[in-house]
């Protein structure tokens, strides 16, 4: 019987990745690493560790950890300062009706204090659980974010669906067992391939969301 729904954040919740480009792009430049938009959306839901790492790999330099929370707070500081973050239309609706059916968490990548800042802003008391990316040792593409937020959850695998719109993010679901749906928000649906379903858009996956409260509002009143 599915019980709950688990969200990635940016990209599914919010409209906010191109920011995050902008803010990897050119904090990478400020420390000699050249990277594209495309690179960023590639490692799309890693935490910024592991993230940093690959964006250091690709351009053939090597990461020294001590670099890391200088980064880190300069690529935070720029997001903030260019950041025009809106959550995707229909969403809060969408959510609030599920919310009286199903329990609801959020996996993401992104630091707990910007996860709180838009859950507060445009989702506020709706998500029973949330994991962000300084929980966890291996973030996405690794099992353990969505691994963890089953466990908070206190629920068995095939009792959840998790929304995912990045690659990594789905291969992250996937190997913790779980049934993925990728909304291809900033990459092409092909990209999304190992997801068991792959919905065109935000407007198809309410659709679907809201098919699945139809369901289970049958169910109940059966």
């Amino acid at each position: 019987m599915l019980s709950s729904l688990i969200f990635d954040m940016d990209g599914v919740l919010v409209d906010s990745m191109t920011y995050h480009a902008q803010a990897w792009i050119q904090v990478s430049s400020e420390v000699g690493v050249n990277v594209t938009p495309a690179d960023i959306y590639e490692i799309e839901g890693a935490n910024h560790r592991l993230g940093l790492q690959w964006l250091f790999q690709k351009a053939g330099r090597d990461f020294e950890p001590e670099m890391y929370e200088k980064i880190l707070q300069r690529k935070i500081e720029i997001f903030h300062s260019i950041a025009d973050v809106k959550a995707f239309d229909g969403m809060a609706d969408c959510l609030s009706a599920l919310k009286n059916n199903f329990r609801l968490a959020v996996v993401t990548g992104s630091e707990r204090a910007t996860v709180e800042s838009f859950m507060d802003q445009f989702f506020p008391g709706i998500f029973d659980v949330v994991v962000s990316g300084e929980d966890v040792h291996y973030g996405k593409p690794y099992p353990e974010p969505y691994l963890k937020a089953v466990d908070m959850l206190g629920i068995a695998k095939d009792e959840c669906i998790v929304i995912e719109n990045a690659p990594m993010g789905v291969e992250s679901a996937k190997r913790a067992g779980l049934y993925c749906v990728g909304v291809p928000t900033y990459v092409s649906p092909a990209v999304l391939s190992e997801a068991d379903l792959v919905l065109e858009n935000h407007a198809i996956l309410q659709d679907y969301l809201y098919n699945i409260l139809g369901g289970r509002l049958i169910r109940t009143s059966a």
